[in-house]
């Protein structure tokens, strides 16, 4: 499987020696293709929530819930920038640990956070785009043709498990969108790349229904002191977990 010839200017144009580039990291890309097995299951947080009015003896009160299934998933028609996504084009970010999935949206105190378990609904190819980024690499002489290779996967990496920050411009997304829709474009199923705020990876999936969610739970930033890990609390109460019936696929 190999992208045809105009997929390589399918949304960014390219000169002569980017598209050299694209087509050999598409060729060392290869040997990192993995399968995501149908029912493995994978987190998703999504700063947020709903309230949902309960009676309370003669008053009625609001309290909070987490998102609905549907708020669950990225909004066609509101999708954002990001890491491997253009404005526009929507794609699935999940975590294969909780924990890391929640640390990836950033919480701040006192925030409620919907935090959903989805399961991979067909066996998924997706591309590993982890690098061994323990390595600090000072080159006194050329490096050979593999040395290369693991140096830009590393930075490949790197790139798309910086945390994002609310300074960061719009462009500063453009390279690894570029490598993402390098791998979209032949039918691949998305992109697995190391988490820099927890445990496990993350994982990128370019089809919004590879994954269904099948229960969501909403919890709360604690806060902790300055410095120190995030303390996620999980309400308890009426309404703030709920389970999703199969559809029936």
């Amino acid at each position: 499987m190999r992208p045809a010839a105009q997929d390589w200017s399918w949304r960014y144009t390219r000169d002569t020696q980017q598209a050299e580039f694209l087509e050999a990291l598409w060729n060392s890309s290869l040997e990192r293709h993995r399968e995501i097995d149908e029912g493995s299951l994978i987190w998703r947080a999504h700063i947020g929530n709903h309230w949902q009015p309960e009676q309370v003896g003669d008053t009625e009160e609001e309290f909070p819930c987490p998102f609905s299934p549907e708020r669950m998933k990225p909004l066609h028609d509101r999708s954002t920038e990001g890491r491997a996504n253009a404005k526009g084009i929507p794609h699935l970010y999940l975590s294969t640990v909780r924990g890391t999935a929640i640390a990836e949206v950033r919480p701040w105190l006192g925030v409620y956070v919907s935090v959903g378990q989805f399961k991979v609904v067909r066996k998924l190819t997706v591309v590993n785009c982890t690098g061994n980024n323990d390595l600090f690499t000072v080159y006194f002489e050329e490096p050979d043709a593999l040395e290369k290779q693991r140096a830009v996967w590393r930075d490949i990496d790197e790139a798309f498990s910086k945390p994002i920050t609310p300074s960061e411009d719009a462009a500063d997304y453009v390279p690894t969108q570029v490598v993402a829709e390098l791998f979209r474009a032949p039918g691949l199923d998305g992109i697995g790349y190391r988490s820099s705020l927890g445990p496990g990876h993350n994982i990128v999936l370019f089809d919004l229904d590879a994954a269904d969610l099948v229960n969501c739970s909403l919890f709360e930033e604690a806060g902790t002191e300055a410095g120190t890990p995030s303390q996620m609390t999980l309400q308890i109460g009426q309404g703030s977990r709920y389970l999703v019936r199969p559809s029936g696929r």
